[in-house]
């Protein structure tokens, strides 16, 4: 087998898994982006909150889906767990 040749076909295999490697980090990604929203839109339909105050929260984690989704569970969920049905 002609060397150059082998060369290349290791270069092309090497080419393939990195390809694979970096879609299946993308797909990993994007189903954990898309948890992490399903998951915040269902805590806030569960929350304590008032219907506005749901509302708001809903508007804001589908405006802004990943800091919406991060500021629903850093700040607003234990803000409806300490204060329940109140609108502030």
């Amino acid at each position: 087998m002609n060397p150059q040749l082998a060369d290349q076909m290791t270069l092309a295999a090497s080419d393939n898994t990195v390809s694979i490697v970096a879609m299946v980090v993308v797909v990993a990604v994007g189903i954990a982006y898309a948890v992490l929203f399903v998951g915040a839109l269902v805590s806030i339909g569960r929350s304590g909150l008032t219907g506005a105050m749901k509302l708001a929260w809903a508007a804001f984690a589908v405006v802004a889906p990943f800091l919406g989704s991060v500021i629903w569970f850093l700040i607003g969920r234990r803000d409806a767990q300490r204060r329940p049905g109140t609108a502030y």
